[in-house]
């Protein structure tokens, strides 16, 4: 058996979600189902998503304890151009500060709790009990890896495991960050308008708003099915504004999804819609 999914099981076995990745510690690319998120992605790394697709293909999203999935046949090929183990920190409420360079560990020492750490090749994994939104480069060298994300796994590391402190949670309390414009125009009007007035436009976009908001897990689904829904009933008339979707976007990276994912769910929701 390939020793990568020798230890892929191992970590399966004892409840940790677990991926291959292949050369430059990067995901396998996404099948031709599911290429740019056109199938609308998977919110968690249960097979219950929106895509049923069962190969490792949406990164983060794809990692499993099912060793069926592990060691099936749609993973062979994958785990035999595999070069290394992945696995998902949020999926069992652990986060990763990843310091990248001797100046971020540092910082570390005199900055944070100890905890566990695991050696990296530049630097250092520090391993704390408890999840939070991952966010890279929250200052030089570090990087916050927890839900949403995969780590490399490089071994069980040292030291005891400490809690989450709230000096690490509040490295991410900050503004959202810019929105990304959105790269395709709005459709032209002329599709006739069925807004009896302005405010119904509003209401509709308050409430795309709070439920990409209130989504208590599956964000990036939440996010392509609410940009479906708000430009199947609003994106054919030319009253959808450039300044409507920059809302959608912001409320979308409050909870975590980057600005490309933003960009690419928008633009896949409107060729789904033929637009």
């Amino acid at each position: 058996m390939n020793a990568h999914l020798r230890t892929a099981l191992g970590l399966a076995g004892r409840g940790v979600p677990v991926l291959p990745l292949r050369a430059g510690k990067v995901p396998f690319g996404n099948c031709p189902a599911c290429r740019n998120n056109a199938c609308g992605g998977r919110p968690n790394m249960k097979s219950s998503g929106t895509c049923a697709c069962p190969r490792p293909c949406h990164a983060w999203a794809a990692a499993t304890t099912a060793p069926a999935t592990l060691a099936g046949p749609a993973w062979a090929t994958a785990w035999e151009q595999a070069q290394t183990v992945a696995y998902h920190p949020g999926g069992i409420g652990l986060t990763v500060v990843d310091l990248d360079h001797a100046a971020a560990i540092a910082w570390a020492r005199e900055t944070l709790p100890a905890t566990r750490t695991v050696p990296t090749t530049r630097g250092e994994h520090w391993i704390y009990q408890g999840a939070m939104q991952s966010t890279n480069a929250v200052r030089d060298g570090v990087d916050i890896k927890s839900t949403m994300v995969y780590a490399r796994w490089l071994g069980p590391g040292t030291g005891t495991m400490t809690a989450l402190p709230d000096v690490v949670r509040a490295l991410v309390v900050k503004k959202p960050s810019p929105v990304r414009p959105v790269t395709a125009p709005m459709p032209a009007g002329g599709g006739g308008c069925r807004h009896r007035t302005p405010a119904y436009l509003e209401r509709g976009i308050a409430m795309a708003e709070q439920r990409i908001t209130e989504a208590a897990g599956g964000v990036h689904a939440t996010v392509y099915r609410t940009f479906l829904a708000v430009l199947s009933a609003h994106g054919r008339c030319g009253c959808l504004t450039d300044a409507h979707a920059a809302r959608l976007f912001a409320a979308a990276q409050t909870k975590g999804e980057t600005a490309r994912h933003c960009a690419d769910a928008w633009s896949n929701a409107r060729t789904a819609l033929g637009m």
